[in-house]
């Protein structure tokens, strides 16, 4: 896997994990305060669509992960 396909596939798990403990019709609810996990990683997609800056892909490249 390349470094768009693995920023993709943690914001998708950590959005689908807050929801999941921040909904309370969900059967592992913790607390409502996990949705702000989800609007984070919501505003973080939405920053990087403007400016192509994505903290998770430097830490990914500084991990050896190949780009492309």
């Amino acid at each position: 896997m390349v470094v768009n396909d693995l920023v993709h596939v943690f914001a998708g798990f950590f959005i689908l994990l807050s929801l999941a403990l921040g909904v309370e019709a969900s059967p592992i609810f913790v607390s409502s305060y996990w949705l702000w996990f989800t609007a984070f990683v919501g505003l973080n997609l939405f920053q990087f669509g403007f400016s192509k800056v994505c903290p998770l892909g430097f830490i990914l490249k500084k991990l050896g992960v190949p780009e492309s």
